[in-house]
């Protein structure tokens, strides 16, 4: 279920960011009056690790100012990164990738530390980078485009893509390097320069990823343009939503915006970029569900359920937060996922042998309290978990909870369960047949992932079909979580529609072009029409 691999003694924070190179960036602020000063003005950050409370490091925020810098330098090495032959750009996006490759310890662990997720999750995520790389140097060859038999003699027709110019992706805290690497890596090898605006709340990842990428490409030589810097294809900038982020949205200057993070967020984004009829790419949030029918594997059943709901701390956009069960397997499954809830080991993310980290902060746990109330007031019935087993962790440093288990009144759907609440709450409900376990787990606003365990054909056909689920990922026998990169990630409804990674997720990142070619001595005219 997890990586292995060897977990590294955990070093101060201040010799950790010394120890990786990032302590050196410009945005780092030592602790005195004057950084206390920009904190106070909201000019400065702190970033803080979600398993101890203290402070990683100081990040003074960009201005507006800076953000124009930064347009403005990505957009003059644009027009000669666009002319570099694409598998050429795939062999930097190479380069970038074996970077990662050798940096995939120090950067797991930053992705760990930073985010909180236990550190086999964070070398996970950077093993996505990894993959996302390697997916796009081939994909650096094949960048295709149709060819389309004319009506008219001695005339050809087909369609080709081009670089679409200067791009912004916007990232959420909850996958801090992996979001920005889909989007990057893809729009480096369509030929797009890019600006990233990563979350405020893991600013010291976004530092370190647009880092490796920076020595890159100060160091190859495939790419040395005449007007601006290599390393500009890759912007960055760390700033406020209301001076980066509204001014990124309203940029015309920006054909795409990529935005990953909140339904709220996203309908801002589409707003905003909407009206300069821009392009929008956005992730949104998810209510994923599980559907358990009595010819499932119950082994499969459980171990899926439960790495779905609990890995991350049920901080990812695919966690599952719906478990719809037959009547006939449901006291079961119950059981089962009861006794696996209590054992969960929960504590430091750096520690061997732990297989959940804490909340992201104290917002997010007490958010996560207000959820389960408010079950409890609609009718539901916490198994595991609830008020208390956040309770338990009051007098301990960090943003540590139990994940909590609820059951759902038979015949209801409370309000609580329509809605994305970013922890490890799963709620049980019990059916009494596969048209019923459809129907709940499309009657929700938000449609990103699902799945179904079944070793029955016509059940898990009728899943995938399209009378079956609704969201953008669908899966049989695997659980919500744990999308491959060569697979278009994305869903439907108030998930937003957008579609990265994989498969032709690239086309987002380029436009398209249609031409013909006339190489006859005749000028026909297209549906006959003759003129003149």
């Amino acid at each position: 279920m997890f990586l292995s691999r060897p977990y590294p003694a955990r070093p101060m924070a201040t010799d950790y960011l010394k120890r990786f190179g990032i302590a050196r960036d410009p945005r780092l602020l030592p602790r005195n009056v004057k950084t206390a000063t920009l904190l106070a003005e909201g000019k400065a950050i702190d970033s803080l690790e979600p398993a101890t409370g203290k402070i990683l490091g100081t990040i003074r925020l960009d201005s507006a100012k800076d953000y124009e810098r930064a347009v403005r330098a990505a957009r003059e090495v644009q027009p000669e990164w666009a002319m570099l032959p694409a598998p050429k750009r795939g062999e930097i996006v190479r380069l970038i990738g074996e970077a990662f490759r050798a940096q995939k310890d120090q950067l797991g662990e930053l992705v760990a530390r930073e985010m909180g997720k236990i550190y086999a999750e964070g070398l996970g995520e950077v093993q996505e980078c990894i993959d996302i790389a390697d997916f796009s140097l081939g994909l650096s060859r094949q960048l295709y485009g149709l060819s389309m038999h004319s009506e008219r003699t001695r005339h050809r027709m087909y369609e080709q893509w081009h670089p679409l110019g200067t791009i912004g992706i916007i990232t959420a805290f909850n996958f801090p390097a992996a979001v920005w690497a889909w989007n990057a890596m893809l729009a480096a090898v369509c030929g797009d320069t890019m600006i990233w605006k990563p979350s405020l709340i893991t600013p010291l990842t976004a530092i370190a990823m647009n880092k490796v990428a920076h020595d890159v490409m100060r160091s190859q030589d495939v790419f040395v343009p005449k007007c601006g810097r290599a390393e500009d294809v890759f912007g960055l900038v760390i700033g406020s939503d209301a001076e980066v982020g509204e001014t990124m949205l309203a940029d015309r200057r920006l054909p795409l915006i990529s935005a990953t993070g909140s339904t709220r967020m996203g309908r801002r984004v589409g707003e905003v970029v909407g009206k300069r009829l821009g392009r929008t790419l956005l992730e949104l949030g998810g209510n994923n569900a599980i559907i358990v029918m009595p010819d499932a594997d119950m082994d499969l059943a459980a171990r899926g359920v439960l790495f779905g709901a609990v890995g991350t701390a049920g901080q990812r956009c695919t966690t599952t937060r719906r478990l719809i069960v037959h009547k006939d397997v449901v006291g079961e499954l119950t059981k089962r996922l009861v006794k696996s809830y209590k054992s969960v080991p929960i504590g430091d993310p750096m520690k061997k042998g732990t297989l959940m980290g804490p909340l992201i902060n104290a917002r997010a746990v007490e958010n996560m309290r207000a959820a389960i109330v408010r079950a409890e007031a609609e009718g539901c019935k916490v198994l595991a978990g609830g008020t208390a087993g956040i309770d338990r962790f009051r007098k301990k440093a960090g943003n540590f909870v139990e994940p909590t288990l609820i059951s759902v009144p038979r015949g209801v759907v409370p309000g609580i369960c329509c809605e994305e609440t970013f922890a490890p709450i799963l709620y049980i409900f019990t059916v009494d047949s596969f048209d019923q376990a459809l129907a709940i787990n499309n009657g929700v606003d938000q449609g990103l992932s699902s799945a179904v365990f079944t070793d029955s054909v016509r059940s898990a056909e009728r899943f995938l079909s399209a009378e079956g689920s609704d969201c953008g990922i669908a899966n049989v026998n695997i659980g919500t979580s744990g999308a491959e990169i060569g697979g278009a990630f994305g869903g439907e409804k108030d998930t937003g529609g957008g579609r990265e990674s994989g498969s032709d997720s690239w086309k987002q990142y380029m436009r398209r072009q249609t031409c013909t070619v006339n190489w006859s001595k005749d000028l026909p005219l297209a549906q006959g029409i003759v003129f003149g």
